[in-house]
């Protein structure tokens, strides 16, 4: 376990509480729309609260209208957001709080990135990985060496801009 990391039962907790408290505003029609580690407020109990509420939106499923897509803080913007969609709906959220998840068990940022392009290839190269190690089953080597080679091509792609 890395020394930033959180315990799994820790993370566990965590999780249910984000979780449940988006739940709660998803069910009221809010979107938060900046899910991010510094607008998450842990007690010395360990209880979580969702804060920062300055870029929440109203939401109706059944009336949509068009929102910007220059919202939720790059290091857990969503693709479609990334790509500048305005329709959408909780899985921004839902996004961010996978980011938090993945941060919580890697102990640092999963996807950073200082412009949206940076951002952009990060995602994409995670994805095709995923999508890579889901085609060639649990083969470790042939993983990492597509690991490899997609981080070196993103890296390469970033050094042409």
């Amino acid at each position: 376990m890395s020394p930033n990391t959180v315990p799994s039962s820790q993370v566990k907790c965590y999780m249910h509480q984000l979780l449940s408290g988006l739940e709660h505003c998803h069910s009221r029609h809010v979107l938060h729309r900046d899910i991010k580690g510094s607008n998450l407020l842990i007690d010395n109990e360990g209880t979580l609260k969702i804060a920062d509420f300055g870029l929440a939106s109203i939401f109706d499923p059944n009336h949509k209208h068009p929102m910007t897509s220059r919202v939720v803080t790059l290091w857990y913007r969503p693709p479609e957001l990334l790509l500048g969609a305005t329709d959408y709906s909780v899985g921004v959220d839902l996004w961010s709080a996978g980011c938090i998840l993945g941060e919580l068990l890697a102990g640092k940022p999963i996807m950073p990135g200082r412009t949206e392009v940076t951002t952009h290839l990060h995602a994409i190269s995670s994805c095709l990985l995923f999508i890579i190690s889901l085609l060639v089953g649990n083969s470790m080597n042939l993983s990492y060496s597509m690991y490899t080679f997609v981080r070196t091509e993103t890296r390469e792609m970033l050094g042409r801009l």
